[in-house]
């Protein structure tokens, strides 16, 4: 399965109980109250358990988070950080 696929997934199931209102990949999820402050610590701990990343605190900004696109895509720019070797911190 695609990545921003399970991240949706995990996110209707866990925070919008199977209901996903028409729940975009592009849709703020901070703003729509998809998501609180406790939700993104669930989100992380969820990112760093399925796809074997580490998610610094620096890295816990909007632009990282907030959407289910934004999440997928930094969610794969941390993998291919740890398959080059690289520090998995920015």
């Amino acid at each position: 399965m695609e990545i921003a696929q399970q991240i949706r997934t995990y996110i209707v199931e866990n925070f919008l109980f199977g209901d996903d209102q028409e729940l975009s990949n592009s849709q703020s999820l901070l703003e729509a109250g998809v998501v609180d402050s406790t939700g993104v610590i669930e989100l992380v701990t969820f990112l760093e358990d399925s796809f074997g990343v580490e998610v610094a605190d620096d890295e816990l900004v909007p632009e990282n988070l907030d959407t289910i696109d934004n999440i997928a895509a930094f969610t794969q720019r941390k993998q291919s950080q740890s398959k080059a070797g690289s520090p998995t911190t920015e």
